[in-house]
């Protein structure tokens, strides 16, 4: 499977106008993937810095972009019907000419959930909420008139050995996973485990894995452990966004293609 690569721009700490700028300059390099994530609020750095909604945000990036695909990386199931999460995704599939995947996970930051008002609970309980609302997402994307334009892959994101990846083979197209080379590896296998036990082909579904810039030293390990899809991730700022690793992580993959 060739290598591929993509971004997370993250919607934090920067201006709409950089963040839509930075899509359309990550598209230009050439990367194969665009994602957003689903907070409420910045992750790192000041707190209540500025911040934008995931869904809206996608829109945008669907009308600004013509050749990656796009999405979220991840949205919380927690925050959405997964009916209208389903809905609203193929909307902006139609939007950006069938390029959307639809990324989703169990949700994990406590403060967006006691900011806006959700159960945040415990993580066995929103595991659960994930496996429930799966089936539903799936249904919801068969019955919607218009359907999909595109393949539309789920993409479930997270590790935990018996349940999420369970799910993943289950349920998805795409794994976004965690941990250092040996750790990745480990959950790969368990993950082909659990695809067996489905009657599953583990290559049917894409390994991805996020990277920052430091970890950029580690992608030929980590590519031998069995990530097809890398995605670095890049934070805002006043000036905007520095694209310079992304530069190098196309320049990679652009080596182990050829």
């Amino acid at each position: 499977m060739p290598i591929r690569v993509g971004v997370q721009v993250q919607p934090q700490h920067t201006s709409f106008q950089q963040m839509r700028e930075a899509w359309m300059a990550a598209e230009e390099l050439g990367v194969d993937t665009i994602f957003t994530w689903d907070h409420f609020y910045p992750l790192y750095g000041e707190p209540d810095g500025t911040h934008y909604e995931c869904l809206t945000s996608l829109a945008s990036m669907a009308e600004v972009t013509s050749r990656a695909q796009i999405g979220a990386l991840v949205t919380c199931n927690s925050y959405r019907n997964p009916e209208l999460l389903a809905h609203a995704h193929t909307t902006i599939d139609h939007i950006s000419g069938g390029r959307v995947i639809l990324g989703i996970g169990a949700g994990w930051f406590e403060r967006d959930y006691d900011e806006y008002g959700y159960e945040f609970g415990t993580a066995p309980e929103r595991l659960r909420a994930l496996a429930r609302d799966l089936p539903r997402i799936r249904t919801r994307l068969d019955r919607l008139n218009p359907a999909p334009v595109g393949p539309m892959p789920i993409l479930i994101g997270g590790s935990g050995p018996k349940v999420t990846l369970r799910l993943v083979a289950e349920h998805a197209q795409m794994w976004h996973g965690f941990g250092d080379v040996d750790d990745y590896r480990a959950k790969s296998e368990i993950l082909a485990e659990h695809c067996a036990a489905v009657g599953r082909d583990p290559s049917e579904i894409e390994h991805t894995r996020g990277v920052m810039r430091g970890l950029l030293d580690h992608a030929d390990g980590l590519h031998e452990a069995g990530v097809s899809h890398f995605i670095l991730g890049i934070g805002g700022a006043p000036g905007g966004y520095d694209l310079e690793p992304l530069r190098e992580l196309v320049a990679w993959r652009d080596r182990m293609n050829a």
